[in-house]
């Protein structure tokens, strides 16, 4: 096991980029301790004081009711409800046509007691974020992916928001003091885009934008055209800055925080003033971070990063003096990833998936002594029977099979996808 300690004192500076000041070492001691050196009955290592639990098998009915839970599990979040129990969304990363998002509901006593989907028929659903006013932002990750507005009950119809754009989505956050949304994409070559709605929190309509970044400022520039008709949206700006491989992102008191992949990048960006600079830069060799995916914050404002690699499956806890800890390590499940953290209302629990565990995903529920403070959205957002975008919902919740209109350079994330699937269905059928 890589032991993660604290965030690298020194920061590689990429060419055409200035980024500040580099970051200090930790600054004390991480508040959960070390992980156990003995795997679970779960195979998993947790500090001491927390418990995991099985809450979903992909491949199988949840337990008591008729939602067998997706395949290949990736971004994920959870909506509070108005009886103390909650929502968590999990998105589905499958090939096209096959994939969507499913849903567990629990009591205020973290029992589950429901299980369904709220979007089906898409492509390679793999990040997205929640809103202010209790809806889930699923992404596509494929070269002309749609981005979908999700009811987490059920109840009203997913609307497809062609205005977000039409590229390799990954994560999505809300400015909510500037009312304005920011958006990664999952390309070595990815753009870092903002899109202003006409008028909020109304998605429908609005400007998309994509970041150019000189001596470590960030200019926008209109996207021509969102929807990619013949060009792809981050090649239609030729002063486009490009990120490698974006991945989650998360906004919080003025600040957006985002990671690349590509480069094990942690990046910050003000929302205020449009300074941006990438505060941790690891490689393969450094054994600090490696391959950042998806990103929660908890209301206490500790940073959670799932990391996107085989060998060394964690979850990475960053506390706000820079010290880098695992707070969970899958055993033996090589070559799976984890994906979807999010935290429950109360902040004593955390939601999080082996995409790959048990040939086509496992999501646990990690609970623990988790430290908790101020509210934020992550852990407020409660969920409503109708919003202001999906009140208007005219679109069904299948999402349209329409092809794309150039090559797809996210084909073949597509295909592995698609194959992983078919391999994980042989395998269920021969085991049955």
């Amino acid at each position: 096991m890589r032991r993660r300690a604290f965030l690298a004192a020194s920061v590689a500076t990429p060419p055409a980029i200035l980024l500040g000041s580099k970051v200090a070492a930790a600054k004390g001691d991480m508040p959960y301790g070390p992980l156990t050196t003995t795997p679970d009955a779960l195979g998993i290592l947790l500090p001491e004081g927390f418990t995991a639990r099985l809450v979903a098998t992909s491949g199988e009915l949840v337990a008591g009711t008729d939602y067998e839970w997706h395949v290949f599990p990736d971004g994920g979040a959870c909506f509070a409800t108005d009886d103390g129990g909650w929502i968590y969304v999990s998105n589905s990363e499958v090939g096209p046509g096959t994939s969507g998002v499913g849903a567990l509901m629990f009591d205020a006593d973290a029992n589950v007691v429901d299980a369904y989907s709220i979007l089906t028929g898409s492509a390679r659903n793999c990040g997205g974020g929640a809103t202010p006013w209790g809806t889930w932002l699923s992404g596509e990750e494929v070269e002309t992916g749609k981005v979908f507005e999700c009811d987490p009950t059920g109840k009203n119809a997913a609307v497809e928001l062609p205005s977000l754009g039409r590229f390799i989505h990954e994560a999505v956050c809300i400015d909510t003091d500037r009312e304005q949304l920011y958006l990664t994409e999952d390309a070595p070559d990815g753009g870092l885009y903002r899109f202003t709605p006409d008028a909020y929190p109304d998605l429908s309509a609005g400007l998309l934008e994509v970041a150019g970044v000189t001596e470590g400022t960030v200019t926008w520039h209109t996207v021509p055209d969102p929807l990619a008709a013949t060009t792809a949206t981050r090649a239609q700006v030729a002063e486009y800055f490009p990120f490698n491989g974006g991945e989650g992102i998360y906004y919080r008191d003025e600040i957006i925080w985002f990671v690349t992949k590509g480069d094990h990048g942690v990046w910050k960006l003000d929302a205020n003033t449009d300074k941006i600079e990438q505060i941790y830069k690891g490689s393969e060799e450094d054994g600090v971070l490696g391959e950042p995916d998806n990103v929660v914050i908890t209301s206490y404002g500790d940073v959670l990063i799932c990391e996107d690699q085989g060998a060394d499956q964690q979850v990475v806890l960053v506390t706000a003096d820079g010290a880098m800890s695992p707070i969970m390590q899958l055993v033996g499940q090589e070559g799976s990833e984890l994906a979807g953290a999010a935290m429950n209302p109360a902040g004593d629990r955390m939601y999080v998936s082996s995409q790959r565990g048990g040939g086509g995903g496992l999501t646990y529920e990690i609970a623990g002594p988790f430290r908790s403070g101020g509210a934020s959205a992550s852990t407020t957002t409660t969920v409503s029977s109708q919003t202001t975008a999906l009140a208007t919902a005219t679109r069904p919740a299948e999402a349209p099979d329409d092809p794309p209109a150039f090559l797809l350079v996210g084909v073949g994330g597509a295909l592995v996808a698609a194959i992983g699937y078919g391999v994980y269905k042989l395998r269920d059928r021969n085991s049955g």
